[in-house]
């Protein structure tokens, strides 16, 4: 099983080399990255996205461009370090992991002593370790989601929280992954998830380059598919878990869920233990990031709304606590009702 890998070192190990995922599927494209403003602009563009991968991909960022700046005395390099940390911090307000990540970087920085070379040297050491711990958390979800998947089961995923959304298998994809080695028949039925239809564009590209079965649904089929048995059970990501349980993930999950359980289907959400936010109280909590209404009134360029028309587009929504059927982390299965204060990534 080789997955794609969206977020890597270039061969010279001078760059950040990405996938960018505002190609796909119509062309495979790789670029290499080393400037924090085109850090800053493949996070915010969606170039690289999936809450595991940009917390990654920050990571990454900040020890290829201090590695270029440690000729600074140490208290210089400090201070850019820290004006790096917050100019990706503030390019998406939802998921967590991208903050964790920045946190841990900075933590690296903050302990270790010495000049500025041995500091950007640990960095680039926690970066790597980063990379290494999110691809076995990946493979670990799955192992816990795994038993969730009967042989021959119908599964809904929305969005993309598969490879290209991580640095391994993925998050709700991990098991559909592992199922496929195992030989297990396993279908999925991926939303189109508008605006930027990032399950028929990313999930399906994915899917299919691996050989899995995959079916693509308009978002409003998603209803009538559930009435008529076409769909056994739920499997969606996470971008930032609540500590009572409240998940935010891509708008039209809590739709979903709550469609999911008129039909008396399970709904899963799988996520890394990173993900969870002990602090948020609630999903009322949890700031939702707005994007430029642009999006859905048109797609590359072609209209799809008169232009002038105002458009909301909320990039994520909550599901309460209530709808899940389960809680899938790289450390265990949860179930209702959650309490994830104190927990940490």
């Amino acid at each position: 099983m080789h997955p794609v890998v969206p977020v890597q070192w270039s061969n010279d190990g001078r760059a950040v080399r990405i996938i960018d995922q505002r190609e796909l599927p119509e062309r495979l494209v790789q670029r290499d990255i080393t400037t924090l403003d085109e850090f800053c602009a493949a996070i915010r563009t969606l170039a690289v996205r999936g809450a595991p991968a940009i917390g990654v991909f920050a990571a990454m960022a900040l020890a290829c461009v201090m590695q270029r700046r440690v000729e600074l005395a140490r208290d210089a390099f400090d201070r850019e370090l820290a004006l790096a940390a917050e100019r990706l911090r503030t390019t998406r307000p939802t998921a967590v992991n991208l903050a964790w990540a920045i946190d841990c970087m900075l933590e690296c920085a903050h302990s270790t002593q010495g000049e500025a070379l041995g500091v950007a040297a640990a960095l680039r050491r926690t970066a790597d370790a980063l990379h290494a711990d999110d691809v076995a958390m990946c493979r670990r979800i799955g192992e816990h989601a795994l038993p969730l998947l009967t042989d021959g089961a119908r599964v809904l995923t929305h969005c993309n929280a598969g490879a290209l959304a991580t640095t391994g298998i993925g998050t709700a994809l991990a098991p559909i992954y592992l199922a496929h080695e195992a030989g297990r028949s396993v279908h999925v039925i991926a939303s189109e998830t508008r605006p930027l239809l990032q399950g028929s564009r990313l999930t399906a590209w994915e899917l299919e380059r691996a050989g899995i079965p995959v079916t693509v649904a308009t978002d409003g089929a998603i209803a009538s598919l559930m009435r008529t048995g076409m769909i056994d059970l739920a499997i969606v990501g996470a971008d930032r878990i609540a500590a009572n349980g409240d998940v935010a993930n891509k708008i039209g999950t809590y739709a979903l869920a709550v469609l999911a359980r008129h039909h008396g289907l399970p709904f899963y959400v799988a996520a890394p233990t990173s993900t969870i936010d002990p602090d948020m109280a609630s999903g009322a909590d949890i700031p939702i990031e707005a994007r430029d209404p642009h999006e859905v009134r048109a797609f590359r360029g072609a209209p799809a709304a008169p232009l002038g028309v105002a458009a909301l587009n909320p990039a994520f929504d909550v599901t309460p606590a209530e709808l899940l059927t389960a809680i899938v982390t790289d450390r265990a299965t949860y179930y209702p009702p959650y309490d994830f204060r104190g927990v940490s990534g």
